[in-house]
């Protein structure tokens, strides 16, 4: 089966999974497979002040809907943008008398879409929002109850004089949102903003090592008559050389867990049993819960389990004190950490990376960045003996650590790792992206200054701290608690 615009991909039945997208045509790493915009799209309530709710890109100043005083804009032209898609919105927003949570929100935007469009927005789109699971039949009681209070709240805000839906048809749409919302980040990808549906990604299937990525394309900001839809569009990515006939595949969750942990948390929020090669074979399982080897010996399994469970306890503080912001409090226990780790665990354990990912984050935002450096290269040695050589998240450890030694004045390594992260990001993300386009910035620098350095070392040090002197480093952006690894959200 092949639509217009959708000539890569064909939808075929898989044995035990449903429908799902197989390739139609060769594809080669970082082609775009498809491209798709949003049916219907929120930002998150957390952050609905701080994100424009047209283009969802975060903005020092938004502009607010001066009639629901809800809805935050970036200026006029993001504004008229959306009014198609906000006006029934704003309406339902004034009498209900406030906003409700992101699940009603969308449910009420996804359902306005399909009266004014139908179930199928464009010849392109794949499937229909009432052909989509909602798993409904298979939640927990705990989860029940929440998306029964969902659908009594969406009967409240839900205009009267409209048409009228069941509720099991509320109660649909609300299980889809769960199952299949996609997270929606900022205009650099750093940060999970919102959530949208897109019917076509929904039939894209899950593979612990998926063979493509998903990427959200902000598009362009300029066009005034451009509805908001076409602003927050998905591009589905080949990771690799896909043959043709082969099942396109992408990562719900993120890899860096253990098997048996990634198919608990596949089965509690997506309802199925990852039977993927990698769980099968509980493949890099062993590398996650590596333990030190020196000279063929290793620690006994006694103090492995000790230190494993000294590290999980530390690893809860360490986060309860970067939530709060105490950051030299997260330093000392991290460092703590690793001198109980670094004798007993070995490099690609899962718990080691973790403190390293989280203690070079904070000396960098600290601006420790010799010391920063050191742990951001151990970690992304140990992410790239685990991840697909194309992975998203290899590629934004890659280019932050990249970074940090940069600032550190180690321009030879960091030079070398923000090529690295460049190559990856151009597969996963494309040239066109602004993360991308931040990294060719600076690649270019980079280069200059490091043949500066290569001509002579004194004066390219010199220059620099002189540099220094007159423009002070800028503090690097504020840890936050977790960066984006999950395709879809979680409830």
């Amino acid at each position: 089966m092949t639509l217009q615009n959708m000539e890569s991909v064909e939808v075929f039945t898989t044995e035990g999974k449903g429908r799902g997208l197989k390739a139609a045509k060769e594809l080669l790493a970082g082609e775009v497979v498809f491209a798709e915009p949003s049916f219907a799209a929120v930002v998150f309530d957390s952050l609905s002040q701080q994100v424009c709710h047209s283009c969802f890109r975060q903005q020092q100043k938004l502009h607010r809907c001066g009639q629901c005083r809800f809805a935050q804009y970036c200026d006029r032209t993001c504004q008229r943008a959306c009014w198609e898609e906000h006006k029934q919105e704003c309406a339902a927003i004034r009498t209900y008398g406030k906003a409700p949570n992101e699940n009603v929100r969308l449910a009420a935007r996804i359902l306005w879409r399909m009266q004014k469009d139908g179930g199928v927005a464009s010849d392109a789109q794949l499937t229909t929002l009432e052909e989509l699971e909602d798993h409904v039949a298979d939640m927990p009681e705990e989860d029940l109850k929440e998306l029964k209070i969902d659908v009594h709240n969406f009967l409240d805000y839900w205009p009267r004089g409209g048409r009228q839906y069941p509720v099991d048809s509320i109660s649909h749409i609300i299980g889809v949102i769960n199952c299949n919302g996609f997270t929606l980040s900022d205009q650099r990808g750093l940060q999970a903003v919102g959530v949208g549906i897109f019917p076509n990604l929904c039939l894209v299937n899950h593979d612990c090592w998926p063979n493509c990525t998903v990427i959200l394309n902000h598009g362009n900001q300029t066009a005034v008559n451009t509805f908001c839809h076409s602003q927050r569009r998905i591009e589905l990515r080949a990771l690799e050389k896909i043959p043709e006939g082969q099942e396109l595949t992408v990562g719900y969750v993120d890899f860096l867990n253990v098997s048996t942990d990634r198919q608990k948390l596949l089965k509690h929020q997506y309802f199925f049993d990852c039977a993927c090669d990698h769980c099968t074979h509980r493949t890099k399982d062993d590398l996650m819960t590596a333990a030190k080897e020196v000279d063929g010996q290793k620690p006994s399994e006694e103090v492995v389990k000790e230190v494993t469970e000294y590290s999980l306890k530390t690893l809860e503080q360490i986060e309860k004190s970067r939530t709060e912001g105490n950051y030299h409090e997260v330093v000392k226990l991290s460092r703590e950490c690793l001198e109980k780790q670094e004798p007993v665990l070995g490099d690609t354990h899962l718990h080691h990376l973790r403190v390293l990912s989280v203690l070079s984050e904070v000396l960098s935002y600290l601006q420790y960045f010799e010391e920063a450096a050191g742990y951001a290269r151990r970690m992304v040695e140990g992410y790239m003996k685990l991840y697909h050589p194309n992975n998203a998240q290899l590629g934004m450890a890659t280019m932050r650590a990249g970074v940090t030694h940069w600032h550190a004045g180690l321009i030879e390594v960091g030079h070398s790792m923000i090529c690295k992260a460049y190559a990856i990001l151009l597969v996963t993300h494309g040239p066109s992206h602004a993360i991308t386009k931040d990294l060719e910035a600076m690649r270019m620098q980079t280069e200059m200054e490091l043949r500066m350095f290569r001509q002579n070392e004194y004066v390219y040090h010199t220059m620099r701290e002189a540099a220094l002197k007159n423009q002070p480093m800028s503090m690097m952006a504020e840890p936050v608690v977790e960066g984006i690894k999950s395709l879809f959200r979680k409830k």
